[in-house]
């Protein structure tokens, strides 16, 4: 399949005012959303912690999980086939698109080690039609990834971001704020709010953060959250779109700084129940040692509520590299 079309003009000026339409209808302003720099007392103290208890055994611990071969046909007709890659990345496939979002191939960030390999082998994905980036952290943004995968298709990244991958290879980079839409094909993409912050270091607190309802031209939908911690707003994004599948992130909660910028799995099942989506999967834990909390525990935790509140069967865990279908 040929890459989408590039929006004209025209079309992105429309669905820039239903954008600004949808934003109207928030209650959120924007200064609400972001997360302060500042550590909390005590960090002196966590950061110990993690490296003693979390960091340093996985340096020296081996890699596990496996890189699978599926079949990565995209489909023609209006399902979600949807493949965990690994943290926050995901390949969506739908109606002969194919989207990944937040690319990281990365085996190190620094000296933080990717515990559990890719799920997919990134020279082996299908033609990648569409990038979508949630924010500029190092572990949602890696420059490299993006670079491999770039083939001239758009990539769409929230405000204050597209300067870190203008030069790499794609065909446009478009910027949105919060509750923008662009069409890609048969696709309409929205950029959401979330509670976090966007800034790639200290001092560039300009970045944007969000996370992205995925819709194709039958109304299905779905909505990866990007990266954030429990706020109201999940209610408002609920309203926007029937959500068939959420994404949601329910590790680093457990934070050194002490501030709360993940949710647990607790928050996250209950955004879930916010958003009034159908289904959910979760992400952003097992790949990267990035909170205090034990590598085992999102998933335990998860699935102990899950229970607890009767939503077993409406959350399902992926595996890395296995295609499921929504």
């Amino acid at each position: 399949m040929d890459p989408p079309k590039k929006p004209t003009r025209g079309l992105m000026a429309q669905l820039r005012q239903k954008g600004d339409a949808l934003r109207r209808g928030g209650k959120s302003a924007d200064n609400d959303l972001q997360v302060g720099l500042l550590p909390n007392k005590g960090s002196l103290g966590r950061n110990y912690r993690f490296i003693r208890r979390i960091l340093l055994p996985q340096i020296f611990s081996k890699r596990g999980g496996e890189t699978l071969r599926p079949d990565l046909a995209a489909p023609g007709g209006p399902e979600f086939h949807v493949t965990w890659i690994g943290h926050a990345s995901w390949l969506i496939q739908t109606e002969g698109v194919n989207v990944l979002v937040d690319p990281v191939w990365a085996n190190w960030l620094g000296i933080v080690k990717r515990v559990r390999m890719p799920g997919l082998a990134i020279a082996e994905l299908p033609a990648i039609h569409l990038v979508l980036v949630t924010h500029a952290h190092f572990d949602h943004l890696h420059l490299a990834s993006l670079k491999q995968v770039a083939s001239g298709q758009p990539i769409i990244v929230p405000k204050g971001v597209g300067s870190l991958v203008k030069n790499r290879g794609y065909g446009e980079v478009v910027e949105l704020e919060y509750w923008e839409q662009i069409a890609c094909g048969p696709l309409t993409i929205t950029f959401t709010p979330s509670k976090h912050w966007g800034a790639r270091v200290v001092h560039d607190t300009h970045r944007g953060f969000g996370g992205f309802l995925i819709q194709n031209s039958a109304g299905r939908t779905v909505f990866h959250c990007g990266d954030s911690a429990y706020f109201e707003g999940f209610t408002r994004i609920g309203e926007t779109a029937a959500i068939d599948l959420a994404l949601m992130p329910i590790g680093a909660y457990d934070s050194m700084s002490g501030r709360e910028v993940h949710m647990n799995p607790e928050e996250a099942l209950t955004s879930f129940t916010d958003l009034g989506a159908k289904h959910m999967m979760p992400m952003h834990y097992g790949t990267f040692p990035l909170g205090g909390e034990p590598m085992h525990e999102p998933l335990e935790r998860l699935h102990s509520t899950a229970a607890e509140r009767s939503l077993t069967e409406k959350v399902t865990a992926p595996e890395e590299g296995q295609p499921g279908i929504f």
